[in-house]
């Protein structure tokens, strides 16, 4: 059986990034339980056309591979910081060029980072909103986690941690679900007899 593409995409536009530091930390918890292949976007490696593109046509050659690799994946860590209240206008500007298809009963692991508990329901009001209209499958445990929980831009607080392992349990469930429904019915029932 090939193992799942997990793709995780990070908002950040600068390195080192507490929001990319977040998606990896739940890509590694996921793949501790499941063995994925895993790639990691940040949204500074679309290039700097990402934001004049209308079409997506106009997306600059990295932007482009980012949206292919979002759309061909088996599940999806997303996660961008907060701001005002929300996610970044890059972060959806990304999403505005998927097709709505390619994310139908797709995994996704949702997480944010704010610099206080204040923006904590970004994940509930603007996050499970946007992959609701894609049909997407948002696990049910978001991640959020503020400036506190870091130290030296490593996850640190325990709460947290034990969350991004929730989170990353539902996802490798899903993943492994969709896998083993992918295979032909004979290797399915001779995988069950083990």
């Amino acid at each position: 059986m090939t193992r799942p593409k997990l793709v995780g995409f990070s908002a950040n536009l600068q390195r080192p990034s507490k929001t990319r530091a977040l998606v990896e930390a739940i890509a590694e918890e996921t793949a501790a339980r499941l063995p994925v292949e895993i790639r990691l976007y940040d949204v500074v490696d679309a290039g700097p056309g990402l934001g004049s593109a209308w079409s997506r046509g106009e997306l600059p050659l990295p932007a482009r591979r980012i949206v292919e690799a979002i759309e061909e994946a088996d599940g999806l860590i997303v996660g961008s910081p907060v701001y005002k209240g929300a996610y970044t206008g890059l972060f959806k500007h990304v999403f505005d060029f998927i097709d709505p298809a390619a994310l139908v009963n797709k995994p996704v692991a949702i997480a944010a980072t704010g610099g206080g508990a204040r923006h904590a329901l970004v994940v509930e009001h603007a996050f499970r909103p946007l992959f609701g209209f894609f049909s997407a499958l948002a696990v049910p445990t978001a991640v959020y986690a503020s400036d506190p929980d870091f130290r030296d831009g490593v996850l640190v607080d325990a709460a947290v941690r034990a969350r991004v392992g929730e989170a990353a349990s539902q996802l490798a469930g899903l993943l492994g679900h969709a896998a083993a429904a992918a295979l032909p019915p004979a290797q399915r029932a001779a995988g069950a007899g083990r």
